[in-house]
């Protein structure tokens, strides 16, 4: 019986013989010396450089909307509201030829933060009657507040709250540095989350769950107000032209009637959001569950596209002088330097001896891969016959980044690590809205993919 349960025990683990093949495979060459000699004091990636991949980049583009000043979203997860932002402010300077705006992330987020905060409390009441290690009461426990997001949470929280220029709500360091901030705010969220689910389980009517639930929310608000300042009600304020100059006569806002001045109304129903996910049928729509800003906003939906009907529809958009959100794995063969991403800028595999052969789908479904950086995208180089040599988008790092606050992407980059664009449904096709409009397949929100842009 003892010998039988160490057999058991042992199977699977590395044993003594298992070590002695691995070394065996593994008898060092002078050129395994030479590489771990280099790697002992040089970073990875600067001996990973392909020299080849290195010369000067192109940086013409044949179709390119107006440039726009640089955003910096600093230690923060806030890339998502950066890009949607950039959109609708370029949205507005095309409308109005000469006028321009800056808007304030950390109003937005004041109202991002507090509506997440109601999402995951109000969940927990909607599971409480379901153990606490059911994979829903799990999810808000883990995830019970993040700084990341989607388009529809800029769609959602402009509509519901408005918008103010940046310099009436100017950021906070909180807003800049969001990690302690988001911690303590999810520790309180944790502990009334307990307290709720023990009122449900003592048999709490409706009514006493959200008297209790306004008051804890209360408590949350006090927390942003303390750290991200307390949101304006109303403002006076005066349009600049590009080189700054007041061109209008001052006057008195609310974040509502600024928003739809500078908007023009609803963002919402505008819009599609299309993907790229190989691993699940294209031309069908999804949506992901939990996956808003608001507890009655709208769950991401979008409709899954090959990259070449993706490029068709990005570049429609370009061709027309509108930039669009969109977003990447932007981590991946990434040059921080030139502000360059290409699948070949490093060459891993002859540095350590192997290859990297997965694809797309199976980067996604081992979590190697997935959309983790939000940019906007302002640029195509297009060849002859229409096709995309490269793309540029403007990222919210800073103008001193990459070429001037600017990414270039290889097409053949592009294709492989970028995953989602928000487009406007002017630029798509009856057939595109059809298949989107269709009742889309419900997915859930621990997916690869449908983690929060930061």
């Amino acid at each position: 019986m003892g010998v039988t349960v160490v057999a058991v025990a042992q199977q699977g683990g590395l044993s003594p013989e298992m070590l002695q093949q691995i070394e065996r495979q593994n008898a060092p060459t002078a050129s395994d010396r030479a590489l771990r000699n280099a790697l002992a004091a040089n970073a990875i990636d600067n001996l990973a450089k392909n020299q080849q991949n290195a010369r000067a980049l192109d940086t013409y583009f044949s179709v390119e909307t107006k440039k726009q000043s640089i955003t910096d979203q600093k230690q923060s997860g806030r890339c998502w509201m950066f890009s949607g932002m950039n959109v609708l402010r370029a949205n507005f300077a095309k409308r109005t030829d000469s006028l321009t705006v800056t808007f304030s992330q950390d109003y937005l987020f004041f109202w991002d933060q507090l509506e997440k905060s109601n999402l995951m409390l109000q969940g927990i009441i909607d599971t409480g009657k379901k153990p606490i290690d059911d994979q829903r009461v799990q999810f808000f426990f883990h995830y019970p507040l993040n700084d990341g997001g989607t388009f529809c949470g800029v769609a959602d929280l402009a509509d519901k709250y408005g918008l103010v220029p940046a310099d009436v709500c100017p950021e906070t360091y909180s807003a800049e540095n969001t990690s302690k901030m988001s911690s303590i705010i999810k520790s309180k969220l944790r502990e009334f989350g307990l307290e709720l689910r023990r009122m449900v389980a003592d048999g709490q009517k409706a009514k006493a769950l959200e008297k209790r639930k306004t008051e804890m929310l209360g408590e949350i608000y006090h927390m942003l107000v303390i750290t991200l300042g307390e949101p304006v009600k109303e403002f006076t304020y005066a349009f600049k032209n590009k080189d700054g100059k007041a061109v209008t006569a001052a006057k008195k806002y609310t974040p509502k009637s600024f928003y739809e001045e500078t908007v023009g109304g609803p963002i919402n129903d505008t819009f599609i959001m299309v993907m790229n996910d190989p691993r699940r049928d294209y031309y069908k729509t999804y949506e992901v569950e939990y996956d808003r800003h608001t507890y009655d906003g709208h769950n991401w939906k979008y409709l899954n596209l090959p990259m070449e009907e993706i490029e068709t529809l990005a570049i429609a958009s370009l061709k027309d002088g509108r930039k669009l959100y969109s977003s990447y794995d932007v981590g991946k063969q990434l040059d921080r330097k030139r502000g360059y991403c290409d699948t070949e800028n490093f060459d891993y595999a002859s540095l350590f001896g192997t290859t990297f052969n997965m694809t797309k789908a199976e980067r996604i479904s081992t979590f190697d891969s997935g959309s983790t950086h939000a940019m906007t995208l302002c640029a195509v180089d297009l060849d002859a016959d229409g096709k995309p040599l490269k793309w540029k988008v403007e990222n919210s790092w800073g103008g001193d980044w990459g070429q001037k606050g600017c990414l270039i992407m290889s097409a053949r980059w592009f294709r492989e690590y970028m995953f989602r664009l928000v487009v406007n449904k002017q630029y798509v096709s009856n057939k595109l809205l059809k298949d989107y409009a269709q009742k889309p397949v419900m997915v859930m929100p621990e997916d690869p993919l449908f983690l929060p842009d930061e």
